[in-house]
């Protein structure tokens, strides 16, 4: 998986859970949404702030910055409230062989 960052396997990242990596500079929030993968930039548009700092409901599939209290829709990026009217970026996951990886493919 040349060019991709090893998330971890599907055993480490259980439904509901999370992990963050880096792709070189750019910080990726990985979610396990009831067995399927989402990545986006862990950086919130409306602050430089981690967004994996604040709560995940994997029901819902939407994490909250903790720092203003926007949400962004983890499968979209799109901003669900203000104060963020800018989505964040996304990355595609690959689940090969029992282990998730991801890339910023931008």
């Amino acid at each position: 998986m040349e060019g991709w960052v090893r998330v971890g396997s599907l055993s480490e990242i259980l439904p509901g859970e999370h992990r963050v990596v880096w792709d070189g500079d750019t910080p990726i929030l990985v979610v396990n949404l009831d067995g399927d993968f989402y990545a986006v930039q862990d950086q919130c548009t409306h602050e430089d702030f981690e967004l994996s700092a604040g709560p995940i409901d994997a029901g819902e599939g939407v994490v909250e910055c903790v720092l203003h209290g926007a949400r962004f829709d983890l499968r979209s990026g799109r901003p669900l409230c203000g104060p963020a009217y800018l989505p964040v970026a996304r990355f595609p996951v690959q689940v090969v062989d029992g282990v998730a990886w991801t890339r910023d493919d931008r």
